[in-house]
């Protein structure tokens, strides 16, 4: 086992002391870097970079040459599953995902099984693999899945979607249905989750991207009870080392008194959450991840510098708290900016700790 010769991330996570307030990006590996652009265009397209190893790999790395920063996350899609699960992924130019076979009729959900990850994501696992080699202890990696409420309204919508009418319309005029896939979905996530952290992932995070457009009844019901059993059902030790699992619920923050009652040991927060009463609300049983809005990153350098330091301040002194955006990173931000955000917080951050 290759000694984690950065283990910060890890340590905020699980809200034990550290020198400095630990940063990674969502979709730090992405379009806004040229050198990533030019790996997926010797790929051919998103999906044959994501089933590539070593192309998977080089990507990932990628934002840890320019930048500081405290962990590597894997370079995938959370549409895997569905994908693995035969409904027919592709990616159409602008459109962004979508997929030839819906799950819309009870005999479609009866139809769709439970992938195999050493199987039919095995070269997701690879990617881990691979991954975890070629960082070499730097900074620990983080794996991921998306949640069954958001794997499931891309299944049933077949695409993105605005008003959620077909998956919203399967939850009022037919739950047991849903809750039939959400179980299917539950248990691959579960054991999709359990095989990244087998094949190296040191910490892993479910993207409930889609639960903040439910109602707070049917966010327990439909999208937080899931995420439940899925925690609960997760490796939470491995390589002689705790595992921490994030739970980031989109437009969630109104539900933390739920969230961590549901056992994860950190939960990611969007930009419309404050971070100092997110704090407040949870006090020492989360640590917290996030939170300032991407858009922030075509500010000039010195709004930047401001930002990061209001939300270190509002968060205050001691552990638990990773910084980040509070969602992904946009496409036509500028590199220089990244850097900008990643080292003020590691500089600035490092009096709030002992």
């Amino acid at each position: 086992m290759t000694e984690l010769k950065n283990d910060r991330y890890l340590r905020a996570l699980m809200r034990e002391p550290v020198d400095r307030t630990p940063i990674w990006i969502m979709r730090q590996a992405g379009r806004y870097l040229p050198e990533y652009r030019a790996t997926r265009e010797k790929a051919g397209d998103f999906m044959s970079l994501c089933k590539n190893p070593e192309l998977a790999s080089e990507v990932t790395l990628q934002p840890l040459e320019r930048f500081d920063l405290d962990a590597a996350i894997l370079f995938s899609d959370i549409l895997t599953i569905p994908d693995a699960m035969g409904l027919g992924l592709y990616f159409s130019t602008g459109e962004g995902p979508r997929f030839e076979r819906p799950v819309r009729s009870a005999a479609d959900v009866e139809r769709i099984g439970i992938p195999d990850p050493e199987v039919e994501l095995k070269y997701v696992m690879n990617a881990v693999r691979t991954i975890r080699s070629d960082l070499d202890g730097r900074v620990p990696l983080i794996g991921f899945s998306g949640s069954p409420w958001t794997l499931a309204t891309y299944m049933i919508e077949g695409s993105g979607t605005k008003d959620f009418a077909k998956s919203k319309g399967m939850m009022f005029e037919q739950p047991a249905l849903l809750h039939k896939l959400l179980e299917k979905l539950a248990d691959s996530v579960t054991s999709y989750l359990n095989a990244q952290i087998k094949a190296g992932a040191q910490a892993v995070q479910l993207f409930d991207t889609w639960g903040g457009v439910l109602t707070p009844r049917d966010y327990r019901e439909f999208s937080l009870d899931y995420m439940q059993r899925i925690i609960s059902g997760l490796i939470r030790e491995n390589e002689g080392r705790k595992v921490p699992v994030v739970l980031f619920t989109k437009g969630g923050g109104c539900w933390l008194e739920d969230i961590a009652a549901a056992g994860p040991d950190a939960a990611g927060l969007d930009w419309t959450t404050d971070i100092g009463e997110a704090r407040k609300c949870v006090g020492d049983r989360l640590a917290l991840q996030g939170n300032m809005d991407p858009s922030m990153l075509y500010a000039s350098p010195e709004r930047i510098q401001q930002e990061v330091r209001t939300i270190i301040d509002d968060f205050g002194q001691g552990s638990g708290h990773v910084f980040n955006l509070g969602h992904g990173i946009h496409q036509h931000v500028n590199p220089d900016h990244v850097k900008i955000l990643v080292d003020t917080v590691h500089e600035y951050s490092a009096s709030f700790h002992d």
